[in-house]
């Protein structure tokens, strides 16, 4: 029998095994896939390098220059609007400061805004609910959208009306009035001490660390400076504070300009028909307070006007309107209405054309820009298409829409009737009275 060809088995290569034949296809098959990996996120980084930047709508400021942002009236549909306010205008201008210049919610009825959120729960709002919830809702939905942004308060009308009262106010709203007063905590108090004049005497024998709803602080070379005529009227206690301020920001070098804020405006401007001594107030003698009030701080703006800037502005009328004491033209003052912020829209005074000075039917708010103590204000619209996403799903789709086109006396007289009345309209006689109590 014939030997078999050893050199022909042993020529035949040897088998590998399963396993190490799977690996190796593995190994293969992980280096390509890494491969085309790496080249689709080559791919992908091209993609987007070359893909446009999303456009910031951030206006840069010039050197040295600071911007504040001013409104009010915000009720209705202030939880609306107010978010706009606070996007836009951070998006746009990174303010130093929002500021409100009074009337966050309604009070003698219920908010459209706070109706449409129970309405979409499938409940709905009364008065007494309401009312205990009212101030809190103006701090989640109107004061929260502002974030770090300070945020400064002012106190007005609708404060007051029952069953609210002033002293709730400065209870329910303690952070925000003694913000202002700790910022001036120690030079005021040493200041107010030495002065010699009786005002600042009377204002230093007072408690100073209090949430009352008038304060004031100083920014670079401005003094801000709020006050409170939420019932039409500045009593003596607050008249003797602000003399003092007055005189102490006249006397310092390092103060240009004062910037007052209030709710109502003084009177006898171009809007003296809804302002301090308007004819809403019936009683003789509580109309005389509020005539002789208003006009002993107007001839203190204008009196220290001699030597530095003043600038006045107020809400309380819902529209915008600048230079309403033109027609002061002997003493003249710089001042503006910007009650903007969400609430039922008024009327431009009679006799008053809409411009770019007088605008109504518009939300908004005033853009300070500062520079070198001096101010450039400027009226900022916000529009629907500026409403958050956010705040949009919060509300039935309708409601967006009705704020923006309807909620106006010029556009719907019957507006501010959509919601139910919790109580009548407080006349201006009785605020003076309740508080005065």
């Amino acid at each position: 029998m014939a030997e078999p060809d050893q050199t022909q088995e042993q020529s035949k290569p040897a088998k590998r095994p399963f396993w190490i034949v799977t690996a190796f296809q593995l190994l293969i098959s992980a280096l390509i896939l890494g491969i085309v990996i790496s080249k689709l996120g080559s791919l992908s980084n091209l993609l987007i390098r070359n893909e446009s930047p999303k456009q910031s709508n951030f206006v840069p400021p010039k050197e040295g220059v600071w911007r504040f942002v001013v409104s009010g009236d915000s009720r209705n549909c202030g939880d609306v609007v107010m978010p706009a306010i606070a996007a836009q205008s951070i998006e746009k201008y990174q303010p130093a400061f929002y500021w409100h210049l009074g009337d966050l919610r309604a009070i003698y009825k219920v908010d459209e805004d706070m109706a449409a959120t129970a309405q979409k729960a499938g409940q709905q709002l009364g008065c007494e609910s309401y009312h205990k919830s009212a101030w809190q809702d103006f701090i989640d939905h109107q004061i929260v959208p502002f974030g770090t942004t300070r945020f400064y308060l002012g106190i007005g009308n609708h404060e007051v009306i029952p069953p609210k009262t002033a002293g709730e106010f400065s209870s329910q709203f303690k952070d925000w009035l003694l913000t202002p007063r700790l910022l001036m905590e120690r030079q005021d108090k040493e200041q107010i001490a030495a002065a010699k004049s009786g005002a600042c005497q009377k204002t230093a024998a007072r408690p100073y660390l209090t949430a009352t709803p008038y304060y004031h602080w100083v920014r670079g070379q401005i003094d801000f400076i709020y006050l409170d005529n939420s019932v039409g009227v500045f009593p003596d206690d607050q008249l003797n504070w602000f003399d003092c301020i007055l005189e102490r920001a006249y006397n310092n070098e390092g103060v240009k300009t004062v910037v007052v804020g209030m709710h109502e405006a003084l009177p006898a401007s171009r809007a003296s028909d809804h302002a301090m001594c308007d004819d809403a107030i019936k009683d003789s003698v509580l109309k005389k307070q509020s005539c002789d009030s208003g006009k002993h701080v107007y001839d203190a703006l204008v009196e220290f006007k001699k030597a530095k800037n003043v600038y006045v502005l107020a809400s309380h009328s819902h529209f915008y309107m600048k230079g309403i004491f033109d027609n002061q033209p002997a003493n003249h003052l710089d001042g503006w209405i910007v009650g903007t912020a969400g609430a039922v829209r008024y009327p431009l005074p009679k006799g008053t054309q809409p411009g770019p000075d007088a605008i109504p039917d518009r939300y908004g708010y005033l853009l300070g820009t500062v520079q070198d103590g001096d101010i450039a204000f400027e009226f900022q619209e916000v529009a629907e298409s500026d409403v958050p996403q956010g705040v949009r799903q919060q509300y039935p789709s309708a409601l967006i829409s009705w704020c923006f086109s309807k909620n106006s006396h010029n556009q719907d007289p019957a507006s501010e009737e959509t919601t139910n009345r919790c109580n009548a309209p407080v006349a201006p006689s009785a605020r003076i009275e309740a508080r005065a109590k």
